[in-house]
C-alpha cells in the first residue's frame, strides 16, 4: 500500500513563515514588498552569460 505524500505548507521566502493564500508566495504583503525592493535594488541577479561585450556596446541609442 503506498501513501499519498503530505503536503506541507510553503514557507515564505522572506520570513520563513507560513505562506498565506492571499500573498503567495509569501505570508503578508509587508514580505512582498521587501521581496520587491530586493529586485529592485538589485541584490538578486538572474545568471546569464557574459556577453564579453564592453559596457554600451550594443546600445541602438547613438546611431542615426
Amino acid at each position: 500500500m503506498t501513501h499519498a505524500p503530505t503536503k506541507r505548507p510553503a514557507k515564505c521566502p522572506v520570513c520563513g513563515k507560513p505562506a498565506a493564500a492571499k500573498f503567495r508566495p509569501f505570508c503578508s504583503a509587508r514580505c512582498a514588498n521587501v521581496d520587491l525592493g530586493r529586485w529592485l535594488g538589485e541584490e538578486y541577479r538572474v545568471p546569464g552569460d557574459d556577453t564579453g561585450l564592453p559596457a554600451g556596446a550594443g546600445d541602438d541609442a547613438d546611431e542615426e
